[in-house]
């Protein structure tokens, strides 16, 4: 039980320290001493901003490595096609929707919507996966685009 005790009071020791030193670094000044005079903001302040250096090397880092951190879509589409509404409605189980993709043909592979590659099915683990065939240059990416 003195240990108890002994611990409390140290607990309080460590409060009442740590309450005196909040005081003085928070207690006013002496009168003896001068208030520091406040400037008030003026167009240098900001021109010291304006005539900062290039950002630096590492903060395009940092910024970069925010990015990489952002969750995208990926889908892997084997086809599509177009349907009536009245079609759609006649869908039961057992159903067969033929696509336009063609048996064998490589899968495209968008992210957020985009083609960036296309690839085969592959199973890894019991489960399906992708194994990239083709990357989708940038040029490429924008005739697509420019196509749509």
């Amino acid at each position: 039980m003195t240990d108890n005790t002994s611990s409390a009071s140290s607990d309080a020791d460590d409060w009442a320290s740590a309450l005196a030193e909040q005081t003085a670094a928070t207690a006013p000044a002496s009168p003896a001493a001068p208030e520091p005079a406040v400037a008030p903001a003026t167009a240098q302040v900001f021109q010291q901003i304006q005539d900062a250096p290039a950002v630096p090397a590492s903060t395009t880092a940092v910024d970069i490595a925010r990015v990489l951190d952002v969750p995208v879509q990926l889908t892997a589409e084997i086809g599509r096609t177009r349907i009536t509404i009245k079609s759609l409605l006649q869908l039961s189980q057992g159903s067969v929707v033929e696509l336009d993709g063609l048996a064998g043909q490589p899968l495209d592979v968008l992210i957020n919507g985009y083609l960036i590659a296309q690839g085969e099915v592959v199973v890894v683990n019991e489960k399906y996966g992708i194994r990239l065939t083709d990357i989708v240059t940038p040029s490429e990416r924008m005739q697509k685009l420019a196509r749509s």
